[in-house]
């Protein structure tokens, strides 16, 4: 395994960071727990999950993500191995089962704790606002349109005053954001900057060969200001494993359960899939290896969030690590970026 360190701490975490979304949904408990011995065995000490998780998000599966992680961690005791990220879930129907007063100080008291009872833990490592509470353009859309009937309210600093009253309490350890936009990273940092208050550290985005939107804006912010990326889906949903194209994928693949995450499967994305894996193919590699070497080694990149709904997948994602991706491959990679730019955004 490789690894690195949270920016500005000292926290070492690995490379690849294990992605938990399914569990309680495509996974049971017992999968959740094989995964996670599987990957602590490879040297992952990174899990990532939200309050919101498992997805497709319901109110009868609220939350069984963390809770599968703390039984795991009353089961192993290894929750001092393991760097440990959640969110809190913003606002908007997809949530209204969870709570309706998005980031206030008292939604964010209240999840934080809510949290730390599933996973059976005093402290989070990294504790993340899943989605803006603004109206801006996220999950997949490709362009901003400014919305005059936007009820929100500028609160930046509120957000990060109760951020230090939480830290404080020692059950936070750093905080980070997840689906935001340049204007809105900005933003943080400079409430934090200006007011001494507590700093962002990671950005959580989506980040793929089908999506590489993030090497834009935010690409710079990510370098000049430490902010490191936390790359969600980069395997696009599976599609980057090749499985749909090819005509393999299992009745309880992601995209077959649910048809309605089509994110990732527009006929430019498909296309573009196509041509990616004949140059992964040409190179004796596995798309999803590539796929996943790509993402990994990208300068701003903290850690890459792997996922996997079986060992056999999860195996080959970690192995990817050991993939270093020549210029040539890289150079090619960028050529059908060219053709078929952020297919998926």
């Amino acid at each position: 395994m490789k690894y690195t360190n949270l920016p500005h701490t000292n926290i070492k975490v690995s490379k690849l960071c294990l992605g938990t979304m399914t569990w309680g949904n495509q996974n049971t408990q017992e999968e959740g727990f094989a995964q996670m011995d599987l990957a602590t065995d490879r040297g992952i000490n990174f899990f990532d999950c939200a309050e919101l998780y498992p997805v497709p998000a319901t109110a009868e599966t609220y939350s069984k993500t963390e809770q599968i992680i703390g039984n795991w961690f009353k089961k192993t005791g290894k929750r001092d191995q393991i760097v440990l990220a959640t969110k809190i879930a913003g606002p908007g129907d997809y949530t209204a089962h969870i709570r309706t007063n998005g980031f206030s100080p008292e939604a964010l008291k209240d999840a934080v704790n809510q949290s730390l009872k599933r996973l059976q833990t005093d402290y989070i490592d990294l504790y993340q606002l899943h989605w803006p509470e603004r109206q801006t353009n996220t999950f997949g859309v490709r362009d901003y349109k400014h919305e005059e009937t936007d009820k929100w309210k500028d609160n930046f600093n509120e957000i990060l005053q109760t951020f230090q009253d939480i830290i404080k309490e020692g059950k936070v350890r750093h905080i980070g954001v997840s689906n935001e936009k340049a204007w809105g990273t900005m933003r943080y940092l400079e409430e934090s900057k200006n007011n001494s208050l507590p700093r962002i550290i990671t950005i959580q985005n989506a980040y793929s060969l089908l999506n590489r939107v993030f090497e834009g804006d935010m690409a710079e912010i990510s370098m000049r200001e430490d902010v490191g990326l936390l790359a969600y889906s980069p395997m696009a949903f599976g599609v980057l494993s090749g499985k749909y194209i090819k005509g393999t994928a299992t009745e309880n693949s992601r995209l077959k359960l649910f048809p309605r995450f089509s994110r990732y499967s527009s006929e430019q994305a498909n296309q573009a899939t196509q041509a990616y894996l004949k140059l992964a193919e040409e190179h004796n590699m596995s798309l999803a290896q590539m796929s996943l070497a790509f993402v990994t080694q990208q300068p701003f990149i903290t850690s890459n969030i792997i996922g996997a709904t079986n060992l056999i997948q999860l195996q080959e994602n970690v192995e990817s690590i050991e993939l270093n991706l020549s210029q040539e491959i890289l150079d090619s990679i960028n050529k059908i970026h060219g053709i078929f730019p952020n297919p998926a955004p």
